[in-house]
């Protein structure tokens, strides 16, 4: 798959500008112009075990780009993978590379998290997953990073006939944070869905953007993602489905949609649809707007503090996307951590 750009910390030439259009909105380049310091090898002892700790699992943590345990592993049967990915430098950059496969009829749940405790590092994160036949896997992601760093995640995606996918991101931003999901969809009974969810203030910029490439027929997909930004905060929504020639009978529905609580906020996206086969359900929808107001006086005049009214509003909105997470312990953690950035 080579539809997004790949980035290389290492090579300043890669880092790409908004003259790129995949990166229109998140213009890399304006911030990174010369390849960063790597981060030094030095061992950084680990506080905690992160948001997902109470749920168990095999824990896979990186601290600084570095593997605490193995950087790969290959899955069968039913498990839970926690995968950290842990910053604690200063003004350096640090790269991962991490690779996860479901063998076929495998059932797979991994927890991501990315936790930054530094100041102005520059991350990138390179996931690879790979399911094989009957294969389900469940990815949630939930990132908590300081206001002055840059954050690049790109994860691949590759399904095999009749696997499943399952996918929920819960970003708050960073001087630059983008989180790339591209997959490869087989078609043949193969089921994707991609949902996502920002909360963002301050100054902070999220930037959720995938490629789903429908390869074969009888394929679906369908995408829900719902950001909240104020002050001078900035949210990017890129969604691009194709449907190759020979994929009809494919189903896929996308949909974005954002509310702005701040006249200097800002949300820019671009939903796009290319079909090449005839015989096919495909639709995308997007709206950004504000909250009701009539429901805000409808709240206040029953005796709500205008601010308690808008959380509650705002929680409502966005808890459609958490609440289509299958798995309960997750989902109740991810609906907590939300909530408690409300």
């Amino acid at each position: 798959m080579s539809a997004l750009p790949v980035l290389d910390l290492k090579d300043a030439s890669s880092f790409p500008s908004r003259r790129v259009e995949a990166w229109k909105y998140s213009d890399l380049r304006k911030f990174l112009r010369e390849a960063p310091q790597l981060s030094p090898s030095a061992t950084i002892p680990l506080v905690g075990g992160g948001p997902f700790e109470a749920l168990g699992g095999e824990a896979m943590v990186f601290v600084n780009g570095r593997p605490v345990d193995a950087s790969a592993r290959v899955v069968c049967g039913e498990q839970t993978v926690r995968l950290r990915l842990i910053s604690k430098a200063e003004g350096t950059g640090h790269a991962v590379a991490a690779r996860i496969s479901a063998r076929a009829g495998a059932k797979l749940l991994v927890l991501e998290t990315h936790e930054g405790e530094g100041a102005g590092y520059v991350a990138h994160n390179r996931l690879e997953l790979d399911l094989a036949e009957g294969a389900e896997v469940t990815r949630i992601v939930l990132t908590d990073e300081p206001g002055d760093v840059l954050s690049v995640t790109q994860a691949a995606v590759r399904l095999a006939r009749g696997a499943r996918y399952r996918q929920t991101i819960v970003a708050s931003g960073a001087k630059l944070q983008r989180l790339e999901t591209e997959v490869s969809h087989p078609g043949h009974g193969a089921d994707v869905r991609l949902d996502g969810a920002y909360v963002l203030d301050g100054s902070r910029h999220a930037d959720l953007t995938s490629v789903v490439d429908h390869l074969g027929r009888e394929g679906t997909t369908s995408q829900l993602t719902k950001g909240v930004v104020k002050d001078t905060a900035r949210g990017v929504f890129q969604g691009k489905i194709i449907v190759e020639r020979g994929a009809d009978g494919t189903d896929a529905r996308m949909g974005h949609h954002a509310l702005i609580l701040s006249e200097r906020g800002e949300v820019d996206a671009k939903p796009e649809l290319i079909i090449y086969a005839d015989e096919v359900q495909c639709a995308h929808g997007n709206t950004v707007g504000n909250l009701d107001a009539n429901a805000l006086f409808y709240m206040q005049q029953r005796g709500l503090p205008l601010d308690e009214a808008r959380a509650l509003l705002t929680g409502a909105f966005l808890m459609e996307v958490i609440d289509r997470i299958e798995t309960e312990g997750p989902r109740e953690v991810v609906r907590e951590w939300l909530t408690a950035r409300l």
